[in-house]
């Protein structure tokens, strides 16, 4: 058995990257390499919940990046807290069937997981409003270690219009720190770099190749700091969460609810806000998926809105009923109708329809008050100095569906002989963990 099993989840690894990476290419000599099918919905917190529990959302519960708590009436986007996700997860299954230590580093929904080492961002929010660096750590103490090593985690530079390398190299700095502490046998690491450029200026670009070389130095750098730690006998699984696709197109699911007479907003001083309570149908977001609530789930309102959006530019699927089951999304926290967009279009949460109603916090980085993703974060109005509110300028995306090469990822491993001859799917991530282990699970 190897030292240590390291599964790297990395957003938008495509196996056309690989020959742009020397680095990677050593990390993995003498290994294999597979292609990999994402699930739907395919976005960051569902994928990672499949590839940790081998089960899809029907199953943990994390049909997309965010919730709409319907008994609360409230929406949580990026969610902190491990125990929204529903099944054991690899470190859950170590901890009860071996003596294996588990490290995880930046996966969503890591706060409060049971593995023996963690380290995830959680700004502190103060009184007046803003916020103070800091990370979440198990130990709590090892964040102060990490912080007076390495400086304080860069948020700024992790999302929004600064996103860039030098969050992830603060992230390999801090699991190589942890590797040489710890030593723990499973260590999960999540590293999002390939995120920005492929969503800022299209998958395929002079910046996304740049920051392609950027992320394969920095894998070197954790590869060696690895090594140093634990020897050269360790087990590399290199995941790609999702592809990113071209998009050309952009739909408002909130604007065409409310055009409808469905959802309801309410004027204040900071611009129309959403009104959850008076709307028949609202839209939860997400990419390239959508989750449309329906009050009560009325059948004629659902058929009403399932009308509504057939049909519609950039819009492929209208799923609902049974039809969620095919996409393993049949479960509770799902809406009552799922808008699937087509690979060229994605979808904005804007529900107002002058930018002077827009809401204060529409014009800021704010991943918590918007009720679903908002990818124009990551660019800035240098004349306003605030996010501007042209959706148009977003050129990647990703989330439908992988029915196309384009859409699939990548799956590599160290060792040969363990892979299919054929495409893997994200939930088959956690036995080939496992096996390593000397163990199966059986979703």
């Amino acid at each position: 058995m190897a030292s240590a099993v390291v599964l790297l989840s990395v957003a938008n690894l495509r196996e056309k990257d690989i020959a742009a990476m020397p680095q990677v290419q050593e990390m993995l000599a003498g290994g294999e390499i597979v292609e990999m099918t994402p699930s739907f919905p395919a976005l960051t917190c569902p994928v990672q919940a499949n590839m940790t529990t081998g089960t899809l959302p029907r199953d943990h519960g994390v049909v997309a990046n965010g919730f709409y708590w319907r008994e609360q009436g409230q929406v949580e986007m990026w969610t902190a807290g491990n125990d929204c996700i529903l099944q054991p997860q690899i470190w859950d299954v170590l901890r009860e069937r071996t003596k294996a230590r588990s490290a995880i580093w930046f996966p969503l929904h890591s706060k409060y997981a049971q593995a023996d080492y963690i380290c995830t961002p959680a700004p502190i929010h103060n009184p007046d409003g803003s916020e103070s660096l800091w990370c979440y750590t198990k130990p709590a103490e090892m964040y102060g270690q990490l912080r007076d090593q390495f400086g304080h985690f860069p948020l700024q530079h992790y999302w929004g219009p600064l996103a860039g390398i030098p969050s992830t190299q603060w992230i390999v700095d801090s699991a190589v720190w942890a590797a040489r502490q710890f030593r723990p046998e499973f260590f999960y690491i999540y590293i999002p770099h390939l995120d920005y450029a492929a969503q800022r200026t299209g998958p395929d670009t002079p910046q996304t190749q740049q920051a392609v070389q950027e992320l394969d130095a920095q894998l070197g750098r954790l590869a060696q700091g690895f090594h140093d730690a634990y020897g050269k006998d360790i087990f590399w699984i290199l995941a790609g969460e999702y592809a990113i696709t071209p998009v050309r197109h952009v739909t408002y699911p909130n604007r065409i609810l409310r055009e409808a007479g469905l959802l309801r907003v309410q004027p204040t001083d900071d611009g129309e806000l959403l009104d959850l309570a008076a709307s028949q149908a609202w839209t939860l977001v997400d990419h390239q998926c959508g989750h449309v609530f329906v009050r009560d789930a009325k059948p004629e309102r659902i058929r009403r809105v399932v009308e509504l959006f057939r049909g519609q530019e950039g819009i492929a699927e209208v799923l609902t009923g049974e039809d969620l089951a095919r996409y393993g999304l049949d479960h509770p926290r799902s809406g009552e109708v799922v808008l699937v967009s087509t690979p060229d279009s994605w979808q904005a949460y804007y529900w107002w329809l002058d930018d002077a109603q827009a809401p204060r916090f529409a014009r800021t980085v704010d991943i918590h008050r918007k009720p679903g993703y908002d990818p124009v974060e990551l660019f800035l109005d240098p004349a306003t100095r605030s996010i501007p509110l042209d959706a148009r300028l977003v050129r990647g995306s990703h989330g439908a569906p992988a029915v196309s090469p384009e859409q699939r990822t990548v799956l590599l491993v160290s060792q040969p002989g363990l892979l299919p001859d054929r495409t893997i799917r994200d939930v088959d991530v956690f036995n080939l963990v496992l096996r390593q282990f000397g163990l199966s699970v059986e979703p």
